[in-house]
């Protein structure tokens, strides 16, 4: 599976492209009422990609044991420093509402912690890096 996102921003304009495979879709973020850049930052982005993660992987895994469920909550949080430092006391909470018994219900979500693959993918240290530089002038 090929994911990519794209931002295409400029003074009033903040368009987001998201891809999975060849499937791709928008979603609506406004720009700064600056003007310049998004009305949400990146640490906002991560944490609702670990929420999206997590509640949609319930949904997976439920599906897999035969579990109704008929909502799922999730809050993320965490603390961002100084700028270029990477988050700190990153953690969730999530509230599922399902039909099934306590152990089974708290088995799905204790198990979908250990494959929620945005979780584990900062977990493990994923290295990024900057693959091009293009000059536009």
């Amino acid at each position: 599976m090929k994911i990519s996102a794209r931002v295409d921003n400029s003074e009033g304009k903040h368009h987001v492209t998201l891809t999975t495979n060849d499937n791709s879709h928008s979603i609506i973020i406004p720009p700064k009422s600056s003007g310049l850049g998004s009305s949400a930052n990146g640490g906002e982005l991560l944490f609702l990609a670990l929420a999206t993660c997590y509640c949609n992987d319930i949904y997976r895994e439920a599906a897999k044991r035969n579990i109704p469920v008929e909502k799922v909550e999730v809050e993320v949080s965490g603390n961002f420093g100084a700028e270029g430092e990477g988050a700190k006391n990153v953690s969730y909470s999530a509230k599922v509402h399902a039909k099934g018994t306590e152990e089974e219900i708290r088995a799905l979500m204790e198990y979908t912690d250990t494959v929620a693959e945005i979780q584990n993918t900062l977990r493990a240290g994923t290295d990024v890096k900057l693959s091009e530089i293009i000059i536009s002038t």
